[in-house]
């Protein structure tokens, strides 16, 4: 299995509903096509580089997975039948430093996750409130 990156825009008129059922559609056909989902990175609205499709911004997803290489060209093709998504691109790992490269992304973006999900303790105190009297 070699390893790959997978980035895909989706357009920004999308609701929140939507955007979750298309990005579960486009795990879903990793997955049946084999494939094995190291992480996945939402990135969130951002500003494009030039305006694609009348669209000055996009939905970013980045997901990092293993794959067999018989399998891309299917998932490419699904990618590219899906109006909601504007512009994707499909990156693979070869060499070593590359593999390692890549397996340090998905280690940080796991970090990532569990830093959120953990809540932070402040270790300044709380501000007292102060009421002026006039």
């Amino acid at each position: 299995m070699r390893h790959y990156e997978l980035l895909f825009v989706l357009k920004p008129t999308l609701t929140q509903e939507e955007i979750e059922a298309k990005f579960d559609f486009i795990k879903a056909i990793l997955e049946k096509n084999g494939c094995e989902i190291a992480t996945v990175n939402d990135m969130g609205v951002r500003k494009l580089a030039y305006e694609i499709e009348k669209f000055e911004r996009g939905h970013y997803f980045v997901i990092y997975y293993k794959a067999d290489p018989a399998v891309i060209d299917e998932i490419l093709r699904n990618l590219r039948l899906t109006e909601e998504i504007i512009r994707f691109l499909n990156v693979k790992y070869i060499n070593k430093s590359e593999v390692a490269n890549w397996e340090k992304l998905v280690k940080g973006n796991a970090t990532k996750k569990e830093d959120k999900s953990e809540p932070k303790e402040s270790s300044e105190p709380e501000a007292q409130k102060v009421e002026s009297v006039e």
